[in-house]
């Protein structure tokens, strides 16, 4: 039976995520049953992973057909050493009344029992004519020399009678010369291999765990690896977190640890609290009280290295991915240790392993090598890394072990990893883990090494780093004398929970922290309290509280004496941005005009770098073009002269300069200034700044003709989002995304709207600019031609008035341009003609030509509707000009496409057809379906009278349509995709086509559509 297995468990939980080996073992039994087949298979697979429950279920099912099935397990240590051990329980499912019905059986077994040679066994069994007879033996990597030279002979002389022999077994553990005989019998095809793997979330939830909500169920997954004894035990260690978890998984464990004796046990331990720092030296030092071994501490190396090296560098310091999560279930992500080419001792190369542990170096005592020598025999321990460290054989076992150890022995052993690997050198991030554990009572020197060990991983993991300064926190005396400490080490905590996401706890933080009465009166809190504000500030705006931040930074700004000045400038701009995304910024413009005047006296080069983004965000956000332009050169002129080490710190002043960019349409620079943000932002850690900046990223990919960059930036923005919280940028994430969406699938797609309403249901009630965005977003992907009273509703709502005038005025005439679409489809001619009149007002006093573009198209379905094609096409085909002049590229596609069937309806068919294959070209090449399939659905049809005879002449309009399709080379099926049409509606118009054409083929009619086309452009031509 497998280690871990609990037999139990077929009557609580359904068989799942086995069908198919089961198939196969049921299949192989009716196959030997008539003679058929390979006699022998081979169920092999990591411990826990189902063998013994698979071959107990299959057993079930051959017996329910009538076979007759023994089933053994192998003894390791079999209490009176008999030979044949498993065949021998095997055969001890025989009762008396087998022995009178089936002589055969019953003589076979008595030759098992006594021994006698492996050729007379081997005879016996081939004479046995039981029906459908089934052996299975389990656990056959234990089994005795005997049982493993007659499975050899029956591997190289198989039976002939029907008998179906199944063997189980761990690879790893499978002596060589039972693993060398499988592999003979499987180049001879005598032999089934069934290899089990793990298991899939979906088959893991209907086992053991089944009704745990989905993000612990994804976790469980996740640790244990798809392995179903890990995922139950796991399962039941978690739910009764500080209680007893179910016996099953405790029990299976400590069965397979107690024939350990006490140095293995230590060993096994101490690899699970070590994690991936579990070399054989550190083994030795950490578990050298309870071996007794002697041995001298870890040899230290050169200045900077230690022997016990990190998972994360190689032998040449060259970084190495990390192995896994290590001890008590969240040991830090291995942080770069040693520079390159830093000295150190390397690791000894290792001597010849048995099984999979790792034969430890001369420096390893004795008892600490044999003892790791016999866990990797017993598959315990496997080394990694050439040998370098040692693992237990799945990361759950190091969960599971480390929840059964007596809380006291756990801390011990974490004080003495701490010790060993600062004897060691090893990187304050290595020895944090261990140091907070061992942790009881306050000490200066455990805490600055925390603190350290804090600030190095804050970049790449703030959630750990808040919690190692929460752990300092927790210790730190409350006397007088710490106070200062206190605040400063709070305050860094805030900005670490705020980093990971965890938004409302950095702020509830904040507050105690700013309300805190030390230094009130002097200086010596003021400087701690302003960056509190200031970062409490940013949080409030974050979740969308802007009063809340207003209130804060006014007080701040207010208090006397005032904050100096590169404080002041900081609060000015945080300030600046609460009113710009409260939609108030006028009412911040002369302050932030006074703070720019302010920075320049002093010289101050990045404080006028954020004053500059922050007034040319505002100003193109209010439509003061000019003035937005004049900002955004300046400051792009002086970020572009900063190091990536000094953006660093101020990351919102990218993501400021590159909206500024994107909204006055430089999309160039904003690409290169986005591009630079987003690289400076994962590599310095700030999730806040990076989520935006990959927003704007999007936005900018996705106008100009790179859809499918677009999505994969919008997608990842969603999930950064998503991890920070805050239901405004959630929400404004989720509508770029429907909005790349929109281009990017089917013209019609379901998805779409669905993905845009969720966008404006998570911003709720909000009224901030990322709100009415998103819900702006929701009015473009909303079918005119089925609902246009829904967008109307939701522009309105969101734009306050007819003109919709709370909506952001430098991107106003696009929305215009749908307002009027929904007026048109609703059969309100005079209102389209105001609100197109209006759009074209507005975009005239901005001087953005895409937006003139949107005004235009807006103005050009009005004429289209009045019956005026020929105006109509002049109106689109300005348009896709202003766009193709700042880049536009999707807006340049629809222009043309737009202009095509006026040009038609106007009598200018070759411009027409000029207009839809640039329009169409542009869609494809930008990877946008959406405008492609409107393409397709708006291709103007060729003149008629031609050099053909007429022949195309006598087609209906839905025929000509489907042949010039077909002359593209579609086949029916994707005619019918582009067309919505049932593949034999196409069929029918084809076969109809071939009739009045005369045409017999698909490559004829192609032929004559294209002599069709040019016919008609000599005829316009002439």
């Amino acid at each position: 039976m497998d280690t871990f297995a609990d037999p139990g468990c077929a009557d609580r939980a359904p068989f799942a995520g086995r069908e198919r080996e089961l198939a196969r073992l049921d299949a192989l039994s009716r196959a030997r049953a008539d003679g058929a087949g390979p006699a022998v298979a081979d169920v092999t697979g990591e411990p826990g992973i189902g063998k013994t429950r698979l071959l107990a279920e299959f057993a079930v099912r051959a017996r329910g057909r009538g076979a007759t099935v023994l089933h053994g397990r192998a003894d390791p240590a079999p209490a009176d050493g008999t030979p044949f051990q498993p065949f021998v329980d095997a055969f001890a499912d025989l009762d008396p009344r087998d022995h009178a019905t089936a002589p055969d059986l019953a003589g076979l077994a008595e030759l098992v029992e006594r021994a006698a040679p492996v050729r007379r066994i081997a005879t016996a069994l081939g004479r046995v004519v039981a029906p459908g007879f089934v052996l299975v033996l389990d656990d056959l990597h234990e089994a005795d020399a005997a049982s493993m030279a007659l499975v050899d002979h029956l591997l190289r002389h198989p039976p002939r009678a029907p008998l179906l022999l199944v063997l189980a077994r761990r690879e790893r553990q499978t002596p060589p010369a039972l693993a060398s005989a499988l592999a003979r019998a499987d180049d001879a095809e005598t032999l089934a291999r069934l290899a089990l793997g793990p298991l899939t979330p979906e088959e893991c939830a209907q086992g053991p765990g089944a009704g745990l909500p989905s993000e612990p169920m994804r976790d469980l997954h996740a640790a244990s690896g798809g392995n179903p004894l890990y995922h139950r035990a796991l399962a039941l260690a978690r739910a009764s977190r500080g209680e007893a978890s179910g016996p099953a998984p405790m029990a299976a464990l400590l069965d397979e640890l107690a024939p350990l004796g006490r140095t293995e046990r230590s060993l096994v331990e101490a690899v699970a609290v070590l994690g991936p720092r579990a070399t054989p030296e550190l083994l030795a030092t950490v578990t050298r009280e309870d071996t007794g071994a002697g041995l001298s501490p870890v040899p230290r190396p050169g200045p900077g290295g230690y022997s016990g090296r990190p998972t994360g560098e190689g032998a040449d310091g060259a970084p190495r991915p990390s192995r896994r999560a290590g001890s008590d279930g969240d040991a830090p992500r291995p942080s770069p240790s040693l520079p390159r080419g830093a000295p150190g001792v390397a690791f000894r190369s290792p001597a010849p392993r048995e099984a999979s542990g790792a034969a430890p170096g001369p420096s390893v005592p004795a008892v600490v090598g044999a003892a790791l020598r016999e866990l990797g025999r017993r598959d315990l321990v496997r080394a990694e890394h050439d040998g370098r460290v040692l693992a237990l054989r799945h990361p759950a076992l190091s969960e599971l072990l480390l929840g059964t150890l007596d809380p006291w022995r756990r801390r011990e052993l974490h004080r003495r990893s701490a010790a060993a690997l600062a004897a060691a050198g090893a990187p304050v991030t290595e020895r944090a883990p261990h140091l907070v554990r061992a942790a009881a009572v306050w000490d200066p020197a455990t805490a600055a090494a925390l603190v350290e060990a804090a600030e190095r991983i804050t970049a790449a993991d703030p959630s750990r780093a808040a919690d190692w300064l929460g752990a300092v926190l927790d210790l730190l005396p409350d006397l007088p004398e710490h106070h200062g400490t206190r605040r400063e080490l709070t305050l860094k905590r805030a900005g670490a929970l705020g980093s990971a996401g965890r938004v409302a706890e950095s702020r509830n933080l904040l507050h105690r922290l700013i309300d805190d009465g030390h230094g009130e009166g002097g200086t010596e809190g003021a400087e701690p309290r302003t960056s509190a504000v200031l970062l409490c500030a940013f949080m409030e705006r974050h979740l969308g509280r802007y009063p809340e931040a207003d209130a804060l930074l006014r007080r701040e700004l207010e208090r006397a004496p005032g904050p100096r000045p590169d404080l002041r400038t900081r609060l000015v701009v945080e300030w600046g941005c609460r009113a710009l995304f409260a939609a108030r910024y006028p009412e911040v413009r002369p302050v932030v005009a006074e703070t720019l005047d302010a920075t320049r006296r002093l010289h101050d080069d990045a404080g006028t770098a954020e004053v500059l983004t922050l007034a040319a965000l505002g100003e193109v956000y209010e439509g003061k073009t000019a003035a937005a332009r004049a900002h955004a050169a300046e400051a792009a002129a002086l970020t572009d002269s900063f190091t990536d080490g000094r953006l660093a710190d101020h990351p919102e002043s990218l993501v400021r300069l590159g909206w500024s960019e994107a909204f006055l349409e430089r999309y160039g620079t904003a690409e290169r200034h986005t591009t630079r943000g987003i690289a400076m932002a994962r590599r310095a850690g700030r999730p806040f700044a990076l989520s935006q900046l990959l927003l704007c990223s999007a936005y900018v990919h996705l106008l100009t003709g790179r859809v499918g960059t677009a999505l994969d930036r919008a997608e990842e923005a969603l999930a950064v989002a998503r991890s920070l919280g805050g239901a405004e940028l959630v929400g404004f994430s989720r509508a770029i995304r429907a909005t790349v969406l929109l281009h990017a699938r089917p013209l019609g797609d379901p998805e779409v709207p669905t993905a845009a309403e969720e966008a404006a249901a998570t911003v709720g009630t909000a009224e901030g600019w990322w709100a009415t965005q998103a819900r702006c977003m929701l009015a473009h992907t909303v079918p005119l031609d089925q609902d246009p009273h829904r967008v109307r509703e939701v522009l309105l709502r969101a734009g306050g008035d007819r003109d919709l005038s709370r909506l952001q005025p430098s991107l106003r005439p696009g929305y215009l341009e749908v307002l009027t679409g929904a007026a048109l489809a609703a059969g309100d001619l005079p209102e389209a003609e105001r609100v197109a009149r209006r759009a074209l007002a507005e975009a005239e006093s901005l001087g953005l030509p895409v937006q003139r573009a949107a005004a235009r198209r807006a103005w050009g379905r009005v004429l289209d509707r009045r019956g005026e094609p020929a105006a109509a096409a002049r109106e689109f085909t300005e348009a896709a000009a202003d766009s193709a002049r700042s880049g536009a590229v999707l807006r340049e596609a629809q222009g043309l496409l737009l202009a095509a069937p006026q040009l038609q309806a106007s009598g200018d068919a070759e411009q027409a057809a000029g207009a839809w294959r640039g329009g169409r070209r542009l869609a494809v090449e930008a990877g946008a379906r959406m405008l492609v399939d409107l393409a397709d659905r708006t291709r103007p049809a060729p003149p008629r009278g031609d050099g053909t005879g007429g022949r195309l002449a006598v087609l209906t309009p839905r025929e000509r349509e489907i042949s010039a399709l077909v002359a593209e080379g579609l086949t029916n099926r994707a005619v019918a995709d582009r067309l919505c049409l049932s593949p034999r509606t196409v069929e029918s118009h084809v076969a109809r086509v071939y009739r009045k054409t005369g045409v017999e083929t698909r490559a004829g009619l192609a032929s004559l559509v294209v002599r069709d086309e040019r016919a008609a452009g000599q005829s316009l031509r002439g």
